[in-house]
């Protein structure tokens, strides 16, 4: 597979345990369909219930064809930048692979733990039910849904404990 930035062939390399393709002069990175989500989620195991889905939210995004080439396809890639974050990926409409420039997973990564703060602490129960919902339908496996949806548990447990120490010291000392 040839570079999208024109430079030489791709080489395998393993990036937050997925077999990636990255360019050694450019840096840049192959994902193929769904190697980016599976990245994320190594990278922060608390960030895996907050998709970061380039497909889900339709009105949150902006497309603009650009000249470079999929490395598998070769045709030309999609630029998809999304929400009011600063990231902009390649995407292949056809394979559905992403190709990530030099930084723009940590683009990711730093929008998505922004996102995450923000959604945890002012939109709590909406995503408690979101997240109780995929368990049933979707649009990852069961396993992998009920993890989320744990995981979140977790983190309202811990925000409630910070938001509320004293009702919290309360509870546990009634259970005594």
């Amino acid at each position: 597979m040839n570079c999208p930035n024109g430079h030489n062939n791709l080489e395998k390399a393993l990036f937050h345990n997925v077999e990636v393709d990255y360019c050694p002069e450019c840096l840049g990175v192959w994902f193929d369909k769904d190697e980016l989500r599976y990245a994320i989620d190594d990278k922060d195991q608390q960030l895996n219930w907050l998709d970061f889905d380039l497909w889900r939210d339709k009105g949150k995004f902006k497309i603009a064809h650009i000249d470079k080439l999929c490395p598998v396809c070769r045709i030309p890639f999609v630029e998809v930048h999304y929400d009011n974050s600063k990231v902009k990926v390649d995407f292949c409409k056809h394979c559905q692979g992403v190709w990530l420039d030099r930084g723009e997973f940590k683009q990711i990564i730093v929008y998505l733990i922004r996102k995450y703060d923000y959604e945890i602490l002012h939109h709590y129960t909406k995503n408690l039910a979101q997240q109780f919902w995929e368990v049933f339908a979707g649009p990852k496996k069961f396993r992998e849904e009920l993890d989320e949806f744990f995981m979140l548990l977790k983190l309202l447990n811990y925000k409630f404990v910070v938001q509320y120490p004293l009702l919290n010291s309360l509870i546990e000392n009634s259970q005594k």
